[in-house]
């Protein structure tokens, strides 16, 4: 066993049915939460207040001195909690903006080498970047300092500065939000007890108790998800778990992903040999409900029973796919896992059919469930570079053919499955070190 420790989410929920006014009083509490995030939005989501929200305490004292916590009245344990929460949202936020921008640079052939040089280390130092934006000297620690001035002697600032302000003011957006869903609360909001919960309320010495389907009890902050129309709550709770670790996983594996057979290893081994058959299930209904609903829009009573058969039916598609991810780790014991880098996915296409398959293929949730399960393991989860991957020959590295599912190669003569063959190219290069960092 060992010391580390990983971070996962689990989740309580409420047994019985919650009451009109204990609901009620819930919902308040995630109003007015949510009235302070947009506040904290609209106060501190633009270019003047970069410098203030890092770390963030700037913006709380602010937020204190503001008085909008008594106009409310709502609690110092939600109101603190949804200060940060719209903080984190905010940085989020300026973070796609920075990526959105970065991407630009690349696809630029209008800057030279230096000038997107330039601009990609004013992105990346957030010092500098804020200065820009706010037309402010750059003035930075020494060392850094002196890597600027060397990067900067070869472009012309003011040049670059204005592209970078032209692009911030096109891509980067203020937040909003209407969802008042749910809400944090803090350790000294709620109290375990009686097979259940008490929550805190707007009213003094008041808790709302809550039945529980568990008793389960955590000390950390915790999320409250309100259900109004199904007069129920769910609570996710972060749980510190320590990592496995098993002297037996010894082996280096290398997997393809695909759309029927979920998993292929390089030792030719199948995993989730049923997922094409869930997963176009799963499409077909949506396709066919998406078409219905389309023509009856205008009569159409309501969709709870299509929400309800659509949850059921993914967490039919998960389990089967957290099962077979099981599977596959206590049947190969690996050590590291290879997988390639998935590309990005895009839009277009020509047969409605393949498209709505391939949007529900979960290959998203496959490789965020596969990386949990690896890191409660202490198992090596790398990504390889995936160019030509699968029409590239594992046995002497030639072209080679594919038709259906098997794969020839002409040079070598060698035959196998066309997933196989991936893999095993997915191990080979992993094992030369062609890794995505």
């Amino acid at each position: 066993m060992q010391s580390e420790k990983i971070c996962k989410t689990v989740r309580q929920y409420s047994k019985t049915p919650v009451s009109a006014e204990d609901m009620k009083k819930l919902q308040e509490i995630a109003e007015d939460c949510c009235k302070v995030k947009n506040y904290v939005y609209d106060r501190f989501g633009g270019i003047k207040s970069l410098s203030k929200i890092y770390p963030g305490y700037t913006v709380q004292n602010e937020m204190t001195a503001s008085g909008l916590r008594e106009a409310l009245g709502l609690p110092s344990v939600y109101f603190y909690l949804a200060v940060f929460d719209a903080l984190a949202d905010i940085k989020s936020q300026w973070n796609r903006t920075k990526f959105k921008i970065l991407q630009l640079l690349g696809a630029n052939e209008n800057l030279t080498p230096e000038e997107k040089h330039y601009l990609r280390f004013v992105l990346k130092v957030s010092n500098a970047f804020t200065a820009v934006l706010n037309q402010k000297p750059i003035e930075l620690a020494d060392e850094i300092q002196k890597r600027y001035e060397e990067v900067a002697k070869k472009v012309e600032q003011d040049k670059l500065h204005r592209y970078l302000c032209r692009q911030v003011r096109k891509y980067h957006a203020k937040q909003h939000t209407d969802a008042a869903t749910g809400f944090s609360v803090a350790e000294r909001a709620y109290r375990y007890g009686d097979h259940g919960i008490y929550l805190s309320t707007k009213e003094k010495r008041k808790r709302v108790f809550i039945l529980l389907t568990d008793n389960n009890q955590y000390k950390s902050q915790l999320y409250v998800k309100l259900h109004p129309d199904r007069n129920s709550i769910e609570i996710m709770a972060p749980v510190y778990m320590s990592v496995r670790s098993y002297e037996e996983y010894t082996s280096c594996i290398g997997i393809s992903m695909g759309m029927f057979t979920m998993l292929t290893t390089s030792d030719g081994h199948f995993y989730g040999k049923e997922f094409g058959a869930y997963a176009s299930q799963y499409a077909e209904w949506i396709q066919s409900q998406t078409a219905s609903y389309n023509c009856n829009r205008s009569d159409n009573p309501g969709r709870k029973k299509y929400h309800a058969k659509k949850k059921r039916l993914e967490e039919q598609l998960h389990g089967y796919i957290n099962h077979e991810l099981n599977v596959f780790l206590q049947n190969e014991k690996p050590r590291t896992v290879y997988m390639v880098k998935l590309p990005k996915p895009k839009k277009g296409g020509t047969v409605s059919r393949i498209n709505n398959q391939v949007s529900m293929w979960q290959r998203g949730y496959i490789r965020s469930r596969l990386e949990q399960k690896c890191k409660e393991q202490s198992i090596e989860l790398k990504e390889v570079l995936g160019k030509d991957i699968s029409r590239e020959c594992s046995c002497c590295g030639a072209a080679g053919e594919q038709k259906g599912t098997s794969f020839t190669c002409p040079s070598c003569g060698y035959g196998t499955d066309k997933k196989t063959n991936a893999a095993r190219n997915i191990l080979k290069r992993g094992l030369e070190g062609k890794i995505v960092k």
